[in-house]
This record gives structure tokens, C-alpha cells and sequence, in this order.
């Protein structure tokens, strides 16, 4: 998430916003990130969060409301609204709500996506990829809101690397924002790669109870994780990314190749686990 505040706070101090709104959940890491950055750089920060947002019914379970990253929200000094469970669409509407409450009191506002997704941060993952030293044939992550996802397929294409995405949302749809976000790079880069739903391998079956809730593969990733490499994973993104690669190495899927499992953080939400 650090990678894609590099331009989102960029331009926001380039613009002179005095605060900054978004949503999330609320063990959301983006949020935890944008909030300290707000800190640093003295932009009053809002964010609108529900426990357990979801696209079409409500899952069971989810992370306390209390610990993990809202207590870090709390250090940072951000402003947390938490409202009822509901659809995502009710939360966007709310950061709506929100920044439009804002602006209304006289501030420059600055409202970002969910997870900061937008071109900015796929472009920030577009460039991230040329920090790989060595060649893949599989670069493994957890996809969710979609910036990563597009900026990473977005960056090896064309080449000898593919991206699996492992997702975290049990929304198959998701696809069609990554090509959008895509074609929104191909305006920031010049390069005209026209990625298409065919170009993103976007990987559902370890999705588990949905978003926002541990399953329990994702649980025994993070002990093998933890127990053999002495990393720590979190449980909604990448305990879940690990156990969709520890799976697919075991069904012999990943046979000959050579993987790269891209780590995108989140371990706060460890000490929020129901």
C-alpha cells in the first residue's frame, strides 16, 4: 500500500488538499498507511469504515473492531467513522457523503478509492515490478481492490512472467475494473497494451467464508509461513494469497516453475482476529 501513497500523497501536497477522505473496512491496511501519511505530511485524514462490507450477502465472522490497525488509526490521529455493516456500494456512497460534507465546511478534499485504487496506484505497481532482480515464470500475490493486480499484469506483459492474482473478494466481476484501470495506464505510459479479461488471471477458489473473514487455509498458511521462513502473513490478503500457492504446488500446478510470492503486508490485522 506504501508504494501507492508515493503518488496519491504526491499529488495531493502538488494540489494543496487540507484533508483527504476515503472508506474501507475497518482492519483496512490502506487506511492505517494513508493515515500515517496523512500525519506526516499535516493533512487532516477522515475515513468512513464498516466491519465487514460486502457485494452480495453478508459473511459470517470478520475482524474485531478494536486492536490491529484501529488501534494504529488511533496513534496516527485519524478520524474513524464506523457505520453499519452493509454493500460496498452504500460504503462508497457514504465516502461520498463525506467528502461532500467536508468541502461544504470550506476544506480542499482529496477523496481516494478503496485501497487506494485508481491509476496512480496501479502505475505505482507498474513500476514496482522493476524491482524484481531476477527472472519468474509466476509472480503470486493477493488481488483485492485491483490496483495490484493491474499494475503487476500490466508490467509483465508481453514477457516471460505471468501474474496470478489469488483473490480476496468472492466478486469474479472484479475483472472488468482491472481493465479499465489498464486502459487508464495505457494513458499515463503511452504504451497502448489494450489488456483485455483475458489478460488477468484473477484465481477465486481461495477466497474462502468471503471478504474480510480468515479461512482457515489461509490460517494454516500463516503458521507454515511463520514456522518455516520465520514470516508473518496476515488473514484476509496474503494467508490467503500463500494458500492458494501452497495449494497449487501441491496439485502439481506449479511444476518446473519458478515462483516469486509478492508479500503485500498487512500483519496489524493478526492481533484483530475474532
Amino acid at each position: 500500500k506504501g508504494r501507492k501513497l508515493e503518488y496519491l500523497l504526491g499529488e495531493a501536497v502538488a494540489r494543496g488538499y487540507d484533508t483527504i477522505v476515503t472508506c474501507g473496512s475497518a482492519q483496512s491496511n490502506f487506511i492505517r498507511q494513508l493515515a500515517t501519511g496523512c500525519a506526516m505530511l499535516g493533512i487532516r485524514f477522515i475515513a468512513v469504515v464498516m466491519q465487514l462490507p460486502y457485494e452480495f450477502e453478508p459473511a459470517d465472522g470478520g475482524m474485531r473492531t478494536e486492536g490491529g490497525n484501529l488501534l494504529l488509526d488511533e496513534f496516527a490521529g485519524a478520524e474513524m467513522r464506523l457505520i453499519p455493516n452493509d454493500k460496498w456500494d452504500v460504503l462508497m456512497a457514504a465516502s461520498r457523503a463525506l467528502r461532500d460534507e467536508q468541502v461544504a465546511l470550506g476544506r480542499n478534499v482529496f477523496e481516494i478509492p478503496i485501497g487506494g485504487s485508481s491509476p496512480q496506484g496501479a502505475y505505482a505497481f507498474y513500476e514496482a515490478a522493476s524491482e524484481l532482480t531476477e527472472k519468474f515464470d509466476i509472480v503470486i500475490s493477493a488481488s483485492s481492490s485491483g490496483s495490484t493486480q493491474t499494475g503487476l499484469t500490466y508490467a509483465f506483459h508481453g514477457s516471460s512472467t505471468r501474474y496470478h492474482g489469488v483473490a480476496c473478494d468472492p466478486e469474479p466481476e472484479m475483472v472488468l475494473e482491472f481493465v479499465e484501470l489498464a486502459r487508464q495506464l495505457d494513458q499515463i505510459t503511452g504504451l497502448s497494451r489494450q489488456l483485455t479479461v483475458d489478460d488477468f488471471t484473477y484465481d477465486l477458489r481461495f477466497v474462502g467464508p468471503g471478504y474480510g473473514v480468515a479461512s482457515e487455509g489461509s490460517l494454516d498458511a500463516i503458521r507454515v509461513a511463520a514456522q518455516r521462513e520465520g514470516v508473518f502473513l496476515d488473514p484476509i490478503y496474503t494467508g490467503k494469497a500463500f494458500h492458494g500457492l501452497l495449494e497449487m504446488a501441491r496439485s502439481g500446478e506449479l511444476a518446473g516453475k519458478k515462483v516469486c510470492f509478492w508479500h503485500t503486508g498487512g500483519t496489524p490485522a493478526l492481533f484483530a482476529l475474532p
